[in-house]
């Protein structure tokens, strides 16, 4: 869920101060998750020791655990380290030292492609608005959750074009919208809209809003603009307010009718609803994009994270001839 766990207004408990620090700077929510959970994990493997009376030495111990006994990837210590450094730099005020620790060298694995082929038998496998969501994954790029948060005014079908607001990051990015979704995403949104219609006369009608937009345009949260492409099907209760509302379709609900899909397909990979992201910088690839708009629709803020589609793109090798494809 992306409802943010509430807090006391003056808040005592270290982690739920964290917490108020964290949304007082504005950041994403899910890097608030992220943060807390390696935070908390910290403070467990030293034995519920306060942060205050730990540093360096401590966050060393711990980072090399990771790789140590963990067995973690490069990219989950990194984030645990920058976890532990905003803790100590930016929240306690007592920026740690030079970190000296065992780092991770697990390999990258290059990530699970569909063939369009696949892509299409998955696809065809799917009814409703669960077909859409994957064809919005796979036609625009969009991780999962950036599709189920998708409002109905980030649909730009004049410039023909998705607005993803706070992705991965927190970061703000213009995808495309294909051609074939125009008049599917226009039905969905006229169904979405026909709810939010029935909600009003019912009393509801309400759509969760951040505190500060929410409180900046107390309207809001009832306009159509702002309601979900994708809203659940029944109304749920607020966890923070209490108020019943209409939220999105659940990630693990969807992820569940993928599953089923790849399942029916004959589709033997380890393959979920990333997979279909994957297989739009691939096809990109293919077709002879560069990389630098494959990375711009993707919302990668650095280049090698696109890059390794370049390993992955039909005909792998480089796309390289075998000799063995030549004869003998």
């Amino acid at each position: 869920m992306d409802i943010p766990t509430p807090i006391p207004a003056q808040p005592t408990r270290f982690l739920d101060k964290v917490r108020s620090y964290i949304r007082l700077r504005g950041m994403a929510y899910k890097t608030e998750k992220t943060y807390l959970f390696w935070i908390k994990r910290f403070i467990r493997f030293h034995g519920l020791q306060h942060p205050e009376g730990m540093g360096s030495a401590e966050v060393e111990a711990f980072l090399s655990h990771l790789v140590l006994q963990a067995n973690v990837s490069i990219a989950t210590q990194r984030v645990a380290l920058n976890a532990l450094v905003f803790l100590y730099r930016e929240f306690l005020g007592q920026p740690l030292d030079e970190l000296s620790f065992e780092r991770s060298r697990k390999p990258v694995k290059l990530p699970t492609v569909f063939s369009a082929e696949e892509a299409r038998s998955v696809i065809g496998n799917l009814e409703g608005e669960y077909k859409l969501v994957a064809m919005l994954l796979y036609g625009s790029g969009l991780r999962i959750n950036e599709a189920l948060r998708l409002r109905v005014k980030d649909v730009d079908f004049d410039m023909q074009q998705l607005i993803v607001r706070s992705g991965k990051g927190g970061k703000d990015r213009i995808t495309l919208l294909p051609d074939r979704l125009v008049a599917p995403v226009r039905q969905q949104i006229d169904s979405a809209l026909h709810q939010h219609q029935a909600d009003l006369l019912k009393g509801f009608g309400s759509v969760y809003l951040p505190a500060g937009l929410a409180r900046k345009y107390p309207s809001a949260s009832q306009e159509p603009g702002w309601q979900y492409v994708f809203p659940a099907p029944a109304l749920s209760q607020d966890p923070r307010s209490g108020i019943r509302r209409r939220h999105h379709l659940l990630d693990r609900t969807v992820q569940k009718h993928f599953r089923r899909a790849i399942q029916e397909a004959g589709i033997r990979k380890l393959a979920g609803s990333h997979t279909f992201r994957h297989s739009f910088a691939t096809r990109l690839l293919e077709a002879g994009y560069d990389l630098r708009t494959i990375q711009k629709l993707l919302g990668h803020s650095d280049l090698r994270t696109t890059e390794i589609y370049t390993h992955v793109v039909r005909k792998g090798g480089f796309g390289v001839r075998s000799p063995v494809d030549e004869g003998f």
